[in-house]
């Protein structure tokens, strides 16, 4: 019976190890019908990336305030009309006094241009020229971030397919161990622990294994996440070997050399540089809002009004009315009022359009403007540009400070991961060695199955541990390679 049960046991425990083996073909294969290269990832990133497309609209306001300030240095033009009834005494747009309610049309047009404002509008237009190829900078900058940070997810999903490769392998080996030793506790040549400490190693490695899997669609998801991309749909990325990815030699990415070529090649330090540019361009235009500005004017008008009379040169006769005709005694205190008696004069209202054509006015003139009192407004904006060119410097010098600060600690990180790459290839060496040792002496049964265990383990951890340093180093040496300028290659 008890040969029975461990019979049972054995066959489930390769049953499982047979599903999971499946269940890893047929996830590659699935996953297998899209890959994608670093190359396709990074620029489907770039392009729907949500951050990237919300710091590319600031390029169209950019954009945007360059045309309004272009389109400000042309003369202005507005037409006006306004329409409406009046109650009481006015004017006309001859100017004669009319009571009654009265229905009135006033149209006009209204330009000026300003021929001289100490070239405020031309450093304006110029401040914002600068502002638009900063904005495309930064831009860029987020691209390149964007980038690099890419390529950090993409080979966090290289280092999980390579963790899944070392599991299998463990997985497999132990399997072999298993079948062998359970053969010979079948023929009593070992004892039952040996298969029993081999299966519970069996069901550790299977563990391993389906966590190492977990980790690969987990990073491939963080990877999807990153670039925007749909979590549902079918996605995996080509996985070129670690040693097959080129890494330029460490001696060629020295701090100082790197850094000069950072500050001539990087986004960031052309951002900053544009930005300076256009801060001065404002100073000027600042400067030159505060001194007086020269403009020319135009304005034509004309109205009509429904309430507009004029003479028919005819009369009619009328012996109920009185008409002045003038004034006798004009020196006197009382001038004695003289009228005619009985005669009228005759008059008709004035057409639409016929106004229009007699209270046509235009006026043309120059215009001087100097301000002298609006609550320091002009001054403040000065002070404020100046201030504004002050941060820009500041932020200039802290920015090459942080990517000079960076490039010598990824300098420094990548000698380290260098050192513990190499450190871990003699560690898998040593491990190796002893694990074939122990396997040897295992296999003639002077060593028991606990040691075996152990030194396959330390194996296990040597390997996993020297691809993480391996993979480490890579990155860190791709870092130093962007930012010398030589962008992303795996």
């Amino acid at each position: 019976m008890r040969h029975y049960k461990r019979m049972l046991y054995f066959c489930c425990m390769r049953y499982i190890s047979c599903t999971i083996i499946l269940c890893f073909l047929f996830t590659n294969i699935i996953f297998a019908q899209e890959k994608w290269d670093l190359r396709k990832c990074v620029e489907y990133a770039m392009q729907n990336n949500l951050t990237v497309k919300q710091t590319a609209l600031q390029e169209n306001f950019s954009s945007l305030a360059l045309n309004q300030s272009k389109l400000s240095r042309y003369p202005n033009a507005n037409v006006s009309i306004s329409t409406g009834y009046n109650i009481g005494f006015t004017q006309d747009a001859s100017f004669n006094v009319v009571n009654g309610g009265s229905f009135f049309v006033n149209p006009g047009f209204q330009s000026s241009v300003d021929i001289f404002n100490w070239f405020s509008k031309k450093n304006t237009v110029a401040a914002n020229e600068w502002e638009l190829l900063a904005s495309k900078a930064n831009t860029d900058k987020l691209r390149n971030d964007i980038a690099l940070s890419t390529a950090n997810q993409y080979l966090q999903v290289l280092l999980s397919k390579e963790q899944v490769e070392i599991a299998l392998v463990q997985l497999e080996q132990t399997r072999a161990q298993l079948s062998n030793t359970q053969k010979l506790v079948n023929a009593g040549s070992l004892p039952e622990l040996n298969a029993a400490e081999l299966e519970a190693q069996f069901a550790s490695d299977s563990a391993n294994l389906i966590t190492a899997r977990g980790n690969v669609t987990q990073a491939l998801l963080s990877l999807k996440a990153f670039m925007s991309l749909d979590a549902a749909q079918p996605f995996d990325i080509e996985a070129p070997s670690v040693q097959s990815i080129p890494v330029d030699k460490i001696s060629n990415l020295l701090p100082e050399a790197v850094y000069a070529s950072a500050l001539a090649n990087l986004p960031q330090q052309k951002y900053n540089e544009l930005k300076l540019k256009a801060a001065f361009k404002n100073i000027e235009a600042a400067r030159g809002a505060m001194y007086p500005t020269i403009s020319l004017f135009a304005n034509l008008n004309t109205g009509f009004n429904d309430k507009t009379f004029e003479p028919t040169g005819a009369t009619k006769f009328d012996p109920a009315a009185q008409y002045p005709i003038g004034m006798v005694g004009l020196n006197n205190p009382n001038p004695v009022y003289v009228y005619s008696l009985g005669l009228q004069p005759l008059s008709k209202k004035t057409g639409f359009f016929p106004q229009f054509s007699n209270n046509f006015r235009h006026v043309y003139g120059i215009n001087l403007s100097i301000p002298i009192s609006n609550g320091g407004a002009l001054k403040t904006s000065y002070q404020r540009t100046k201030l504004t060119l002050k941060s820009l410097e500041i932020q200039k010098e802290i920015d090459n400070q942080k990517i000079k600060q960076d490039i010598y600690q990824a300098y420094n990180s990548a000698l380290v991961a260098l050192e513990k790459f190499n450190a871990g290839e003699k560690a898998v060496t040593a491990s190796q060695r002893t694990y074939d040792f122990s396997k040897k002496r295992y296999d003639v049964g002077m060593l028991g199955t606990f040691e075996l265990i152990t030194n396959q383990n330390n194996l296990l951890r040597a390997k996993l541990q020297n691809v993480l340093n391996q993979f480490d180093y890579v990155f860190k040496m791709k870092v130093l390679e962007f930012y010398k300028g030589q962008g992303l290659k795996l």
